[in-house]
């Protein structure tokens, strides 16, 4: 071997080494980067002999990335659900607990047996009253949150639209600078890894698909099929609503005018806070607040008066309960809308209003002026006819709107119970689902660091094999050199 290939062997080594300790650098400079991926030096022979790089390579699992931003996807939709949950269950309390609508229904019928027990003492109305007052507090305060719980969700799935299409501008400059640099073959890794970053985040708003084309291009899919990104970014758009009230939908998310969170058809969106945001203000939130209208519909009707005339001819009229611009009984079994967030206790059975609270031993609640709706015609102090027929419809069964996703037919008492024990069941599964995708995406960022990630203790080892390696580069040099000077004196 002459001395001039040994010299352009050694220095090409030593020009390797450097470019692969710069290599390492970077790992070791990204070893907190959670985004970031190992990246190697690929080394080749050249026809003399020596080496050098050919390109800049990174770790890449593909299957474990997928695993990844699935994992991210499901477990953002199960978090926007759950914290909607959340937010009614501080409002609801448990089917045991005395704020419970359940709890505070037992104590109005236990009220109204004291009353019948004792059908002359005001003191014992005026506390029937207020319990009375209580569940259609509580029924109020639980409308309310539902209608806020919705509201938000809306305003938050403005903010995930706003989100994804800011994050989808970025793909398109960061994939568009990938395309142009690896069809310059220049090294493009740290650009991946961003593009990489990009998914995770646009997965935590929507589930995608991504399909890899030449020159590192990418094409990105709504979990549905709906394109998302293809050169360009499709365009996502909703209209927001500042308040959702019972009975009225929110706007649907479109990308590129199809939408996606419509649950019913194919190109809905399955993962990310826009499906969950969506299932909580869509499905989960108005099922529950229909089946609050329906125990509030259920209260006006078991508490409603009817014509007590030998040949009745006046329509039923609220009674105990009532509710905003009431003019007859809500017909049974079809739910309205909104009654919850308005039913109270009327005021001609309020003393603070002028109202008389033995009206509720007597009848006549619905009009004083009216002696067809009063009971006690005789005035009797120990009538407990009244009472008793209103203890009654606590176990009277009645039709119910399937709508509201429970049975047809109950007893208000059994219907209450059935909306809260469900209601805390689905609260429940949610918690436990959240804690276990939370496991499952940890396990899946975990699996896909230890496959691609930069690990800090084989880095500083690498940095010192490429340590000796430089160094028997350089004495490679310095022997050829020494050579040369030789071989120069001896011709001299």
């Amino acid at each position: 071997m002459s001395l001039s290939l040994s010299f352009d062997i050694g220095r090409s080594a030593l020009s390797t080494t450097a470019e692969q300790s710069s290599v390492v650098s970077r790992n070791v400079a990204s070893a907190g980067d959670a985004r970031a991926s190992r990246k190697s030096a690929a080394i080749a022979t050249s026809l003399g002999g020596g080496v050098r790089v050919t390109e800049i390579r990174r770790a890449v699992d593909v299957a474990l990335f997928e695993n990844l931003t699935g994992a991210t996807s499901v477990l953002s939709a199960q978090d926007a659900i759950n914290r909607g949950l959340q937010e009614i269950e501080m409002m609801m309390g448990g089917p045991a607990l005395d704020g419970s609508p359940t709890a505070l229904l037992g104590a109005l019928r236990d009220d109204l047996q004291a009353l019948s027990a004792a059908p002359n003492d005001v003191v014992s109305a005026n506390q029937a009253i207020d319990s009375a007052k209580q569940v259609a507090s509580r029924l109020n305060l639980l409308a309310e949150t539902v209608i806020e719980v919705r509201s938000n969700a809306d305003a938050e799935l403005s903010r995930s639209v706003d989100n994804l299409n800011s994050l989808l501008v970025k793909f398109e400059r960061v994939n568009g600078d990938i395309v142009a640099g690896t069809h310059l073959k220049k090294d493009v890794t740290d650009l991946l890894d961003q593009r990489d970053g990009l998914l995770v985040a646009m997965s935590e708003e929507i589930e995608i698909r991504a399909l890899s084309k030449p020159n590192n291009d990418m094409v990105l899919f709504a979990a549905g099929g709906v394109t998302l990104f293809e050169t360009v970014p499709r365009s996502v758009q909703m209209a927001p609503m500042p308040v959702l009230p019972a009975g009225v939908s929110g706007s649907a998310v479109f990308i590129d005018g199809i939408p996606v969170t419509d649950e019913a058809i194919p190109a809905a969106a399955t993962g990310g806070r826009i499906a969950g945001l969506a299932a909580l203000r869509d499905r989960i939130a108005p099922e529950f607040g229909r089946q609050l209208d329906e125990i509030a519909r259920g209260l006006v009707a078991a508490f409603a008066e009817s014509d007590q005339s030998a040949m009745p001819v006046l329509p039923d009229l609220p009674g105990l309960f009532t509710y905003s611009g009431a003019s007859t009984v809500p017909p049974a079994g079809s739910v309205l809308d909104g009654i919850a967030l308005s039913i109270r206790v009327n005021a001609n059975v309020l003393s603070e209003e002028g109202g008389d609270p033995l009206r509720l031993r007597d009848g006549g609640i619905s009009d004083p002026l009216e002696p067809a709706y009063v009971y006690n015609s005789s005035g009797a102090a120990g009538f407990t006819g009244r009472l008793n027929q209103l203890i009654g419809g606590f176990e009277a069964t009645m039709a119910f709107d399937t709508a509201a996703g429970l049975p047809a037919s109950a007893t208000l008492i059994s219907y209450t119970s059935a909306s809260v024990g469900s209601f805390q069941l689905l609260r429940s599964e949610s918690a436990n689902e959240y804690e276990y995708k939370s496991v499952l995406a940890e396990r899946s960022r975990e699996a896909l660091s230890k496959s691609a990630g930069v690990n800090l203790d084989e880095e500083m080892a690498e940095l010192l094999e490429l340590e000796r390696s430089y160094q028997a580069s350089s004495r490679l040099l310095q022997v050829v050199d020494s050579m040369f000077d030789a071989m120069f004196a001896a011709a001299g």
